[in-house]
């Protein structure tokens, strides 16, 4: 729907008016709940929440004083200053602003014609959601949530995102952890489509029983536009309440004998992968296919996935093809080398009683000998006494030949302390003595406790835990990535950190500079800059950037095939691509009449001709050539051009006209600049004159977003500038954050004495006195630069520069640290972010930050960070 307008506010959410906006036209673009992110306050509307901890009213002359100037504030709430604080800004008082948040939200959702999938269940909602969007992204659109903004806050911003123009599909989860959150979510969601992952015991506190919180858990799927519910029918509490509330269910399953649409049989195969079979009786399919992972946790959520896709008739060797291109999620099990010959089950991410027992059928599954530790911590919102609690822990523990439970936490510890005192016996080896309390029937293990992470972690010794198989599983709070890092092997030293925060910060710096209504289109070509660009445009997504910008055609399908649903542009699109342009949604840049014949060809000779539209066709986007002198029409090819599109109107849908500076980045050659603005106006006045309408226009790069405002024309295209390099010169140092961090280990230090060389060629040339080299783990097959060897390259290490020495090796290279007494092997050398930034050290070898991003190898791993 159209944004409302800020007036229009009362009449949609209740309340009233305290202030009308002195902008009567003023829109409610997108939502704004910390004052920390304004972003862009154009449009913003700042809901002031409150809650045990936080007001947010206190922070109204923060966000004034930021440009903000529509707020929902709380009726009777005390407004710092007075309303006479913000002259011009419009106040609108409700009673909650949290169910004005969540009113407008559910809103903008009816205006929404296309299907809705809502998920919810105990555990692995993130995850279904995710792999969703990745298998669904071929043939849909995707609106989806962000990470997992399942709350009464997270929900209404998520679906907020839903762009009726462009999506086809929202994929929505939704979490609960007390009675009556659901049926506001399911307001705001309203669900054609439903997806119930499983029950667990996760928010048990917050509900008298199982059944309250299954019930509580289904009105998400009460509501009259509901079509079907995916769900599991192995779980008899889930299967009987679909039946008793008459739910369209839609059901799988994994026992012989039930009854369901679905049924599957599921097998381990090799180098952990698993095989299932698939029958859907209604269809009379019977299927094969490889899943790539064993665990249980995993098995179970891709099940959810197939019987959705399968549901929907896609072919099973297409359902293959998806199934294989699955991209683990963050924060759930991964397994991973430990140090002294261990191997780790990590599970940080969340504790209770149905992901504990996910966790061990996991453990279970694996075939290495030696013994087998549970690290555990405290487990949160049980509903269960602490006595029947941990029984239930025990009671889970013997099939998956636990031989060691290390407790952490208060409330664990105390537990099994207290046992073991009840049995007059000290923390250690137990016995087989069968007690039906905290012990393993017929097994002898050891207990160790210990009151936090902390404590743990200062008497821990890893090579305590050589040749084990360790399933570490904790609750979020007690920190148990710390375990994980302290237990993990080392892996390559070298590691591009990419900071998704301070990418969020300077993509939000360059939308100040834009006038309202001035589209964005981002540049994630080149694997995004070396940064990685499915995480990259997952970002960009949700903040809601216009489009996105790849060189060739393969990196848009990646994008597509991971779930990326923005429009993109493929910048070398070549013909033998253009039929993927059209499965895949991708719209191609076209700077030749060879090209658009092509173009033209491709489409003209389709089945579908007598049928095409301007819509079943990629948009292009015409490229002319005003000075940069590459590719593009220049103006002399205007009158062909014009000719063309006057016949060829109706398969050739313009998306936009572009062009490219040449020299924005370069103040002496701002009158060519101006040149080539005056021809791009000059020729795009052509071209919309011939088309009958007016299409987007940019030629802005990021130094020319901030170097030539009065030329933003519909839409700029942000790119270095993104990633943290001014390529200007003219922004506020402080402006923009570096986003990526190349950072390695030193493999050895040796001492080498007066008059020795250093490597290939013994270009490290001999000094004239002893001196100490560390040699790093990094070399020019990971992109670091050979320009940088015998002299020129400089990193840090313990903040303090260490030149090169010698050449830079394929996978190595070598630093001088005479000088950095406290330099030892395994310490990290930076080679450039924070303290070393990119401009200075490209000018070192004659060269630009683009390459340096760029020539980062894929092979060196990418971490990214959100502070």
């Amino acid at each position: 729907m159209p944004f409302p307008s800020f007036l229009a506010l009362p009449a949609l959410l209740g309340g009233h008016l305290l202030q009308a906006p002195a902008d009567a036209t003023a829109e409610a673009r997108h939502f704004l709940l910390d004052s920390r992110r304004v972003g862009v306050p154009a449009g913003a509307v700042f809901f002031a929440l409150r809650g045990p901890s936080h007001n947010g009213h206190r922070y109204l002359p923060e966000l004034y004083a930021q440009g903000v100037r529509q707020f929902v504030v709380e009726e009777e709430a005390t407004l710092p200053g007075g309303i006479a604080a913000y002259p011009g800004a419009g106040l609108l008082a409700v009673p909650s602003p949290l169910a004005a948040l969540q009113a407008l939200a559910g809103a903008h959702r009816a205006e929404f014609t296309g299907p809705v999938l809502a998920i919810t269940g105990s555990n692995g909602k993130t995850i279904v959601k995710e792999w969703l969007a990745q298998l669904l992204s071929p043939d849909e659109d995707i609106c989806r949530s962000p990470r997992s903004y399942n709350s009464q806050v997270g929900v209404p911003l998520s679906v907020w995102e839903l762009n009726p123009a462009r999506h086809t599909l929202g994929i929505f989860e939704a979490g609960i952890s007390e009675v009556g959150e659901m049926a506001r979510l399911a307001t705001i969601i309203q669900p054609t489509e439903g997806l119930f992952t499983n029950l667990g015991t996760a928010h048990d506190a917050g509900f008298a029983s199982q059944g309250q919180k299954l019930h509580e858990k289904l009105q998400l799927f009460t509501g009259p536009q509901l079509q079907r519910l995916f769900y599991c029918a192995d779980q008899p509490l889930v299967r009987a309440a679909v039946t008793q509330l008459k739910l369209p269910g839609f059901s799988w399953t994994r026992q012989p004998g039930q009854s369901a649409d679905l049924y599957f049989t599921a097998e381990p195969a090799a180098a952990g992968s698993s095989h299932v079979r698939a029958e859907y009786p209604a269809t009379g399919l019977t299927a094969d296919f490889m899943l790539p992972f064993a665990d249980e946790p995993s098995l179970e959520n891709a099940l959810h996935c197939l019987a959705v896709l399968l549901h929907r008739q896609v072919e099973p060797t297409e359902v293959q093809r998806r199934l294989l291109r699955l991209h683990p999620v963050a924060m759930r099990l991964e397994m991973k080398p430990g140090r002294h010959g261990s191997y780790l089950l990590d599970d940080t991410y969340n504790n209770d009683l149905a992901g504990l027992a996910l966790a061990l059928n996991a453990l279970a599954r694996q075939s290495r000998p030696g013994r087998r530790t549970l690290i555990l911590s405290d487990v949160l919102e049980s509903g269960l006494s602490r006595t029947e609690l941990y029984a239930r822990v025990a009671a889970l523990l013997p099939a998956a030949g636990v031989t060691r439970v290390v407790g952490i936490g208060e409330e664990i510890s105390g537990e099994l302390r207290m046992k073991n005192e009840e049995l007059g016996i000290e923390s250690g080896l137990v016995p087989d003595i069968g007690s039906p309390q905290f012990l393993i029937p017929h097994s002898s293990f050891l207990i160790q406790t210990y009151p936090s992470t902390e404590a743990f972690l200062a008497q821990l010794s890893p090579a305590d835990f050589a040749q084990e198989t360790i399933l570490i599983k904790g609750a979020r709070r007690f920190g148990f990535e710390r375990i994980v890092a302290a237990l993990e092997a080392q892996q390559h030293g070298t590691v591009l950190e990419v900071n998704l925060d301070a990418l969020g910060h300077n993509l939000q710096h360059y939308r100040r500079q834009l006038r309202p209504g001035t589209r964005l289109m981002v540049m994630v070509k080149a694997f995004a800059y070396g940064a990685g660009s499915y995480e990259v445009a997952s970002l960009l997504e949700f903040q809601r950037a216009d489009y996105l910008a790849v060189a060739y055609a393969d990196e848009g399908i990646a994008l597509r095939e991971a779930g990326i649903s923005l429009p993109i542009m493929v910048m070398n699109a070549a013909p033998d691509s253009f039929d993927l342009l059209r499965r895949y949604r991708l719209e191609p840049e076209i700077y030749s009449f060879e090209l658009l014949d092509e173009y033209l060809a491709t489409f003209a000779n389709s089945a579908d001709t007598t049928s095409q539209s301007p819509l079943s066709v990629p948009g292009i986007h015409l490229k002319l050539d005003t000075g940069m002198r590459r590719l593009g029409f220049d103006e002399a090819d205007l009158p062909a051009l014009l000719a063309r599109l006057r016949t060829d109107a109706v398969l050739l849908p313009v998306a936009s006209l572009m062009t490219h500076l040449a020299a924005a980045d370069e103040p002496g050659h701002d009158d060519f600049t101006q040149t080539q603005l005056a021809v791009f106006r000059r020729m795009a006045a052509a071209i919309e004159t011939v088309l009958g309408h007016s299409v987007l226009k940019h030629a802005l790069n990021s130094a020319g977003i901030l170097r030539f405002p009065e030329a933003q024309f519909d839409m700029v295209r942000l790119g270095i500038g993104l990633y943290g390099v001014d390529a200007s010169n003219t922004a506020d140092p402080a402006a923009l954050r570096p986003v990526s961090q190349l950072r390695t280990t030193i493999s050895q230090i040796k001492t080498l004495p007066a008059g020795h060389t250093v490597g290939y060629g013994r270009r490290g040339l001999a000094t004239s006195s002893e001196r100490r080299i560390a040699t790093l783990a990094i070399g020019y097959a990971d992109g670091y630069d050979r320009r940088f060897g015998n002299g020129v390259g400089t990193v840090l290490i313990h903040g303090q520069p260490a030149p090169l020495v010698g050449s830079v090796c394929m996978d190595m290279c070598m630093v001088d640290v005479t000088e950095i007494s406290l330099a030892r092997a395994g310490d990290v050398a930076l080679l450039f972010g924070e303290g070393l930034p990119l401009p200075p050290l490209a000018a070192r070898i004659g060269t630009i930050a683009y390459e340096l991003l760029t020539n980062v190898s894929e092979r060196v791993k990418r971490v990214f960070v959100s502070e």
